[in-house]
């Protein structure tokens, strides 16, 4: 007899299961039309597969869509039947949050992509024109593959994909409640999203790297396209545009990443080189040199077999970093790699369909493909372009080999060990890759196509290349890059270099040459952006300096760092931090984050102060992440201050002031011995860390729940209570009532005191204030490092230069594309 569940909402589920299956079908006919389309209707105007294949795919589309639609509509009503809904979203979750868990997951990390793709195709179905047929061919294709990643059916006892609709009862998790018709009854939230996730970052930035991966595609099948219809040189210029488009969002996105990681991670950087992080630039450093040596075969003729192969290999490898980061082969050497759901082979079958795509039609065509004999004459702009292309695509297959180790160890059952010190390896020989691309892009804006006057070449580019080097050893100097490994400098030159050469360019481009304008800026923006990069990484220092090289927290080490960089701060006790006089002022709650301020003041000699402000370090805790830490930073024009937790209390979530009868709690033993008063009205009482007044009585006082009879009798104790250059009150209660003494407490978190209105002296007409005192070591407390990042505002801005000068690249390239 089958269980029938009570309170499951199944229909939303069932139907984006169906938009699901629709989806796929949808995908595979429009494939299979197209691709006849293209073979069978070859130079046919009316085609009725072409038409057939439109509707396939628009109908894919509006499975994508109605997918993504049921998805954030159990998200949103929090059906926690549904895994999906159960694993990554909460109730405490505010809405904008429940957005993002809809990719917080492998699920619906491919809907995304799926959904941008579905974008793009049917925005190429209205501008491919005479390309329509063989590139949404490919297009169509992707969709197929990526369809197949989320249909979670069996198909001869082999499950193919992970559905974001299944429930959570037949997801594999063994628990008794689940033979229960109830079940539900005891599911009443779900595990809610990993904090370092809860961040505005987290939005924006998965949505931006998904269109940049998913825009790779287009110039991918206009270059299948190109070579399987013999267009051999007619793909290449409407590649370039979508290639210019597919550089920018991808580099924007991986840059959104390093935003985050810097904002909301707490590892004290921008970049970490994790092995998802570098995954996400293989693809975007070969789609870049693939674009410079496509401007090149545009240009002069030359490197076709190059450009061809480059954006090629640049989808292949954004299957192979979805692979990386899906399949489970990084184990425990990433933060951000997912666990495997079952589809580590279709990973990689999807990965070999698009390196067989590849292979297969460059062999096919080999011996047609219009590769030039002659070879370019040095000095051109050409040959260094496809030689800088060419140290772009050696820097990309270093990461590779480097990043793919657990690959490598599970294809040859091998136990290589990677890098010990996995950033200096990275560091070093990624630098040294930059120096050389720098120093090309600056070199290349004084040369021409085909042929240069030598001699004006080389005045020119050695007079920018002495000023560089001037400016070089100006920054080194005044920064302290000088103190770093000579790669670093190196790239420091060769980035200066980059700047000033461009710089004459954009101003010649103001002069009239405006086209030129687009590649100034980015390379402008990139040279920027690595000067910043080498100045903040290399030179960041650690303000928070621990002198004893002791902290009174057990397992600090393990948990979270170099003792020595870490400071402990009690609750209101200034401690001095380098420039700073820093002071632990309170923490506060807004769920689910826990928020603690930090006092920063900065004093002249003379004790006057200079500069005061207040940092809000945040903690986040979960069930399934732990304590997660998130910065506040500091931002100045020529740096960073840099601060976050790295321990609190293991009561710190729960530290709350408030009311207690004396016994309610028996907390005195967190309390040093109590001393008792004996005080009348204007009295003063002096305790370790300042002293308090009684003010005044209140005989109306009231107790919350209690309601005082006409024979009972509660006074308050007006307190004035000062410490640490602060005013604080406070009114404990003495009563009593049906002939029984009762007090009731009051505490000063903030002072470390609970005070006590312990009895009424009548012969003396005196009352008794009893105080308790928190010990230092019981006291509010916080360890926390703090890092001053100078100059990275250069990397930032340059981040934003960069993109702008995309953006002029791509309306000139369209401009060219129209007039074409």
């Amino acid at each position: 007899m089958n269980t029938v569940f009570k309170g499951e909402h199944l229909l939303p589920g069932q139907i984006g299961q169906f938009f699901i299956v629709l989806s796929f079908g949808a995908a595979l006919l429009s494939f299979l039309s197209y691709y006849f389309a293209t073979t069978d209707d070859a130079g046919k105007l009316n085609s009725s597969w072409q038409r057939l294949g439109r509707i396939g795919f628009i109908v894919n589309s509006v499975g994508i869509l109605g997918m993504g639609i049921c998805l954030f509509y159990i998200l949103y009503n929090h059906y926690f039947e549904y895994h999906y809904a159960w694993s990554y979203t909460s109730r405490s979750l505010p809405v904008y949050y429940l957005v993002s868990g809809f990719w917080n997951g492998q699920e619906g990390g491919f809907l995304l992509f799926a959904f941008w793709q579905a974008v793009l195709g049917n925005l190429l179905i209205v501008k491919a024109k005479s390309w329509e047929r063989p590139v949404m061919t490919v297009v169509a294709l992707s969709q197929v593959i990526l369809a197949t990643m989320v249909l979670g059916i069996d198909i001869f006892g082999t499950r193919i994909g992970s559905s974001p609709f299944l429930l959570l009862r037949n997801s594999g998790i063994e628990a008794p409640i689940f033979s229960q018709p109830n079940y539900l009854d005891f599911i009443k939230d779900g595990q809610g999203m990993n904090p370092s996730l809860q961040n505005y970052w987290m939005i924006i930035h998965p949505p931006t790297l998904f269109l940049g991966f998913a825009s790779l595609v287009v110039p991918f099948a206009y270059a299948v396209a190109g070579l399987w219809q013999k267009r051999y040189k007619e793909w290449v210029q409407p590649a370039i545009s979508y290639t210019l488009f597919g550089s920018m969002i991808l580099g924007t996105g991986v840059i959104m990443g390093s935003f985050w990681a810097y904002e909301s991670l707490n590892f004290g950087g921008f970049w970490a080189w994790d092995p998802v992080e570098n995954g996400s630039i293989f693809p975007w450093i070969t789609i870049v040199a693939a674009l410079h040596v496509l401007i090149v075969f545009k240009n002069s003729g030359h490197s076709y077999f190059t450009a061809t192969f480059l954006v090629l290999i640049s989808f292949v490898l954004v299957w192979y970093t979805s692979f990386l980061s899906r399949s489970g082969i990084l184990g425990e050497s990433s933060v951000h790699a997912f666990t495997d759901l079952g589809m580590f082979w279709q990973l990689v079958i999807g990965i070999l369909i698009f390196l067989a795509i590849t292979i297969g039609i460059l062999i096919w065509r080999w011996k047609e493909l219009p590769i030039t004999k002659k070879d370019e004459e040095t000095y051109s702009r050409e040959f260094w372009m496809f030689v800088g292309s060419v140290f772009l695509a050696l820097s990309c297959f270093h990461l590779i080999v480097v990043t793919s180790v657990p690959v490598w160890n599970a294809m040859f059952g091998t136990k290589i060990a990677p890098p010990a010190d996995a950033v200096k390896h990275y560091n070093v020989i990624q630098s040294a890759f930059a120096f050389v691309v720098t120093v090309l892009t600056g070199f290349t804006q004084f040369l021409k196509y085909k042929k240069t006057d030598i001699t004006r070449f080389f005045i020119t580019t050695g007079v920018y290349f002495l000023f560089a080097i001037l400016i070089t050893a100006l920054i080194v100097t005044v920064t302290g890059v000088y103190k770093l490994n000579m790669v670093f400098m190196l790239v420091m030159c060769g980035s200066v270099y980059s700047v000033v050469a461009n710089a004459k360019v954009l101003v010649d481009a103001f002069k009239g040459k405006f086209k030129l304008a687009g590649a100034a800026v980015a390379h402008l923006g990139f040279g920027f952006l690595l000067i910043g990069a080498v100045i903040a990484a290399g030179t960041s220092k650690v303000v928070s300096q621990n002198a004893s090289g002791e902290l009174a927290v057990q397992g600090f080490d393990a948990k979270a760092g170099n003792v020595k960089e870490n400071i402990m701060i009690y609750k209101n006790v200034p401690v001095k931090m380098g420039d700073y006089t820093i002071t632990y002022l309170g923490d506060s709650i807004s769920t689910p984050s826990h928020f603690y301020k930090v006092d920063y003041k900065r004093f002249d000699a003379n004790g006057k102060v200079l500069e005061n402000f207040v940092l809000k370090p945040k903690v986040q805790a979960s069930r399934e992440a732990g304590f997660a830490s998130s910065p506040d930073t500091k931002h100045y024009l020529t740096s960073d201050l840099y601060t976050h937790i790295t321990a609190v209390p293991s009561e710190g979530f729960n530290m709350q002031g408030g009311e207690a009868a004396h016994d309610e709690g028996n907390d005195d033993k967190n309390y040093d011995e109590p001393v008792a008063h004996e005080v009348a009205v204007g009295d003063t009482i002096r305790y370790r860390d300042g002293f308090m007044i009684l003010k005044s009585i209140n005989k109306q006082v009231s107790v919350q729940n209690i309601k005082v009879g006409p024979n009972d009798v509660a006074i308050g104790a007006n307190l004035e209570v000062h410490a640490n250059n602060t005013v604080y009150t406070a009114e404990p209660v003495f009563m009593i009532k049906d002939g029984n003494v009762f007090d009731f407490a009051r505490k000063v978190d903030d002072a470390g005191l609970k005070l006590r209105f312990s009895r009424i002296i009548p012969e003396s007409k005196k009352m008794e204030i009893t105080v308790y005192q928190q010990p230092k070591n019981k006291k509010p407390w916080i360890v926390m490092r703090a890092i001053a990042f100078p100059y990275i505002n250069f990397f930032w801005s340059g981040s934003i230069i960069m993109v702008i000068g995309f953006l002029l690249s791509i309306q000139r390239r369209n401009k060219e594309l129209k007039t074409v």
